[in-house]
């Protein structure tokens, strides 16, 4: 009977340990800058998990950026270990991290980082260029499924500068959302953005967070962060504050009480 309680704990421990989408055990990063050592982090432990809405804050030179990094799969630690979805990150070649951050991992960045000469479409295609087992036609259905999650499907034979920021950022969400990823990672992704716009991209967030999908946004926006569900602060290389949000603000609710202004006609 013992026996089959202590089975039945671990696997409950197993299935809680599936969940943590990013798992980080005592991560270390120095970076040798000439002859002084910058530690920018000093054994950092934290859990991600499936479903979770995180933003990550602390001012310029916090660690925050370098954590992001690492578990972008960007940069590697200099001691620690790093999970993603369960895979040991720390042991993997360049060639092995560069697949599991095109499959893993949807990115979404402040200056949205589109190719202007392509169109929307082509823009959200780009991470399939890569899995040569995808034919072109599945390539342009899950680019326009994408398109459609974002509320842009009218707009996919339109080039960025025939675009607002707010609906240029639309586009690099789909783009993060294509590869079907385990987590979007968004570094400041309303910082280019005014209230209105950064409501509706902060709306399209917890729409994706209610389908299941795990996100990761940096930020410096106190009010940003309030419509999250957790919130890690770090400072001068550590987590120094890990908290639930009781109440997360909701979008939607506050975008309906915001007037919209008239948009000036396509030239």
């Amino acid at each position: 009977m013992h026996h089959r309680c202590s089975e039945a704990a671990a696997q409950e421990e197993g299935d809680n340990m599936s969940k943590a989408i990013i798992s980080v055990k005592s991560l270390v990063k120095i970076y040798k800058m000439g002859d002084v050592e910058v530690h920018a982090l000093r054994g950092v432990n934290a859990e991600i998990m499936k479903d979770d809405f995180v933003a990550i804050m602390g001012k310029s030179g916090s660690g925050k950026s370098t954590f992001m990094n690492i578990i972008g799969c960007l940069d590697v630690p200099t001691r620690g270990h790093y999970l993603l979805d369960g895979v040991d990150v720390s042991s993997l070649s360049k060639d092995q991290l560069a697949g599991l951050r095109n499959h893993k991992i949807g990115f979404v960045f402040q200056s949205f980082n589109l190719l202007s000469r392509t169109s929307a479409m082509e823009n959200v295609e780009l991470p399939l260029m890569y899995n040569k087992k995808i034919s072109s036609r599945e390539m342009r259905d899950r680019s326009l499924n994408a398109l459609d999650a974002v509320g842009l499907a009218d707009r996919a034979h339109h080039f960025p500068n025939q675009l607002s920021g707010g609906e240029q950022q639309r586009v690099a969400i789909a783009r993060s959302l294509v590869n079907d990823p385990v987590v979007i990672l968004a570094d400041e992704p309303t910082g280019n953005l005014d209230t209105r716009t950064s409501l509706e991209v902060m709306d399209i967030f917890q729409k994706l967070n209610q389908k299941g999908i795990t996100i990761v946004i940096v930020t410096h926006e106190a009010d940003i962060a309030s419509f999250t569900k957790r919130n890690i602060t770090f400072r001068d290389g550590r987590i120094i504050k890990a908290i639930e949000v009781e109440k997360p603000r909701n979008s939607k609710d506050e975008l309906a009480n915001i007037p919209v202004m008239i948009e000036e006609d396509d030239e």
